[in-house]
């Protein structure tokens, strides 16, 4: 199956300036975490937003779902910032028969103990292999977009009954 994957910022991409927590959210990393894992096969990236998540407005989610709407591959994997990513998936519910996977970090990219490049790799395993719908990758989990919430006191995913 052909996927693309968008950017839209958060975690994952953030630059980190100081001991005092400045950051910037900075250029994608997915080509080098694909580089990194010796991905062979070409893979549009579509750089959408550099955003901390918790910036991101309705407009930036309208963004995002024009962009994968109007994808002309039945598979998508969207980079997202991690606390509001639950939001941005169920914006994307109404979409039919594309595969949507969206995934970050709860580290930075860059940072070597960093858990975005099992997510990524997770998400691209899940963006060929799931049935269409829209999924949320984290915590070595896949998730029904409509059944997870983030746990921000444990800073994990996980499922709920509806």
């Amino acid at each position: 199956m052909s996927f693309t994957i968008f950017t839209t910022g958060g975690t994952l991409d953030k630059v980190y300036f100081d001991a005092k927590g400045g950051y910037e959210v900075g250029a994608p990393v997915v080509r080098d975490i694909l580089e990194h894992g010796r991905v062979t096969e070409p893979v549009a990236i579509i750089e959408l937003l550099r955003k901390d998540s918790l910036e991101m407005t309705d407009a930036d989610r309208e963004l995002v779902r024009r962009a994968i709407a109007a994808c002309d591959t039945g598979g998508v994997v969207v980079t997202h910032g991690t606390d509001t990513m639950v939001d941005t998936a169920r914006a994307l519910g109404a979409i039919t028969g594309k595969t949507i996977v969206l995934t970050g970090a709860l580290q930075p990219g860059r940072f070597a103990d960093s858990d975005g490049p099992f997510n990524l790799g997770m998400a691209i395993a899940t963006v060929q292999t799931a049935p269409p719908g829209v999924y949320i990758v984290a915590n070595g989990r896949v998730f029904d977009a409509r059944r997870v919430r983030k746990n921000r006191e444990r800073n994990c995913f996980e499922a709920t009954d509806s």
